[in-house]
C-alpha cells in the first residue's frame, strides 16, 4: 500500500522513533510502513490519521 507517512512525519520534525512512541509501535514498524514493506493494522492507521488530523485515505492508498 502506498503512503505519505515519511513526508507527513518529516513535516512535523518527528523521527521514526518519536512517531513509533506516540503511536505505540516499534521504530522498525514505522520504517517498514514508510518503505511500503508492511501495511499498518487498522488501529495503527487510525492512530496515525488522528495524529496527523487527516483521513486514513489521505495517508494510505492502494497501489494501482
Amino acid at each position: 500500500m502506498k503512503n505519505r507517512l515519511k513526508v507527513l512525519r518529516a513535516e512535523r520534525n518527528l523521527t521514526q522513533e518519536e512517531l513509533a512512541d506516540i503511536i505505540g509501535v516499534s521504530r522498525q514498524t514505522i520504517n517498514a510502513i514508510e518503505k511500503e514493506k508492511f501495511d499498518p493494522s487498522l488501529p495503527t492507521a487510525f492512530k496515525m490519521a488522528k495524529l496527523f488530523q487527516l483521513n486514513i485515505e489521505e495517508i494510505f492508498h492502494p497501489e494501482d
